[in-house]
């Protein structure tokens, strides 16, 4: 079967491996397709050591199942979810699931860009999800990418009338727009939520997927400041979610951000970012970050999308095959992309799993 592998950061080939062995309590999955995700990207550009598993927005259909599987079978679709907390530990028993020991060392093998994946018992129990006939394969593979989401908002101090500024309007900051506005009303919030992106594209993607109101990014920092100012009888925005890495997107959630407010990081950066301690401790800001989801937000995600609360179908700019791989990755690098998702197919014999 093919498969993309890391060996380093310059170093990452298409290879034909054996079709993964599967052991009591498992699954073999043949992929449908995987998105690439801006993880995918920070892992290549940050220069990650290797092993590196690449690719973990994936849905697929059960080609094999081993004994005491009881709860899925042959011939049916699913999405499978790379990471498990043991739900016992310190940090599980506090929320904190993406710091559980257990979360970080578990994986899919060898990874959600080849054409056949092992599913662990672990994934088995508490992170595949049976796919609905409704969604399509591309659909469903937005369900960790969207959970992800899920639990940034679920961690989010809210209230009713507050204010939601995205900066960073790429698949993640949408689906993070949606995800505010549609937990909000579940909650009984109104919520304003408002996007600042660089691309006019996605500022206008953006309208239609319910934004209050979307801002190009200006020049200076002190613009979008006395911009969402206008929009809050002067105060600034109640959260201001950073959904793109760097020094000026972080200057600009600080300057937009209320006293007293909350500056969410929800991207990983690869270096340092310039901040005064006076400031946040004169206006009690306070910074959180979210990294991850949960089983819990999975299901949440799902629901999510099948109820077609959440729209991805707009979200998917390219559709390459896992040749393309490179492609797709320089296409995610300079903006040219807003997602990419990777069609996968392989041919299957059942004595290969067993």
């Amino acid at each position: 079967m093919k498969a993309v592998i890391y060996h380093s950061h310059d170093d990452i080939r298409l290879e034909e491996l054996p079709v993964p062995t599967i052991q009591a309590e498992e699954l073999l999955i043949r992929v449908h397709g995987c998105g690439l995700c801006g993880s995918d990207i920070g892992k290549i550009v940050q220069h990650a050591p290797p092993p590196v598993v690449l690719g973990h927005e994936l849905t697929g259909t059960i080609v094999a199942c081993r004994e005491h599987v009881t709860a899925f079978a042959e011939g049916q679709d699913v999405i499978v979810a790379h990471h498990v907390p043991c739900g016992t530990c310190h940090y599980c028993q506090r929320g904190n699931y993406s710091m559980c020991a257990t979360f970080k060392a578990s994986n899919i093998a060898p990874c959600g860009l080849a054409e056949y994946v092992r599913v662990p018992a672990a994934h088995v129990q508490h992170t595949t999800l049976p796919l609905p006939a409704s969604l399509s394969a591309i659909e469903g593979s937005f369900t960790e990418p969207l959970a992800c989401c899920v639990r940034a908002v679920r961690r989010t101090p809210l209230h009713d009338g507050d204010t939601i500024v995205i900066v960073g309007l790429g698949s993640v900051g949408l689906l993070m727009l949606q995800a505010f506005k549609v937990l909000g009303t579940q909650m009984g919030y109104a919520l304003r939520v408002y996007g600042i992106d660089l691309l006019p594209a996605r500022l206008q993607l953006a309208r239609e997927l319910g934004a209050d109101e979307v801002f190009a990014a200006p020049a200076h920092v002190e613009e979008i400041q006395q911009l969402i100012a206008t929009y809050t009888e002067g105060r600034g925005a109640d959260t201001v979610m950073l959904a793109t890495p760097g020094q000026r997107p972080f200057a600009q959630a600080l300057a937009c951000t209320r006293k007293g407010g909350v500056i969410h990081i929800f991207t990983a950066h690869a270096g340092n970012v310039p901040f005064d301690l006076q400031t946040l401790y004169q206006q009690e800001l306070t910074i959180i970050s979210t990294y991850s989801s949960s089983p819990e937000d999975l299901r949440i995600a799902l629901n999510l999308l099948t109820d077609r609360l959440v729209r991805v179908e707009q979200l998917i700019s390219h559709r390459l095959p896992l040749e393309r791989f490179h492609e797709g990755v320089a296409m995610m690098q300079t903006h040219t992309a807003l997602k990419v998702y990777y069609h996968i197919a392989g041919e299957f014999h059942a004595e290969q799993s067993l």
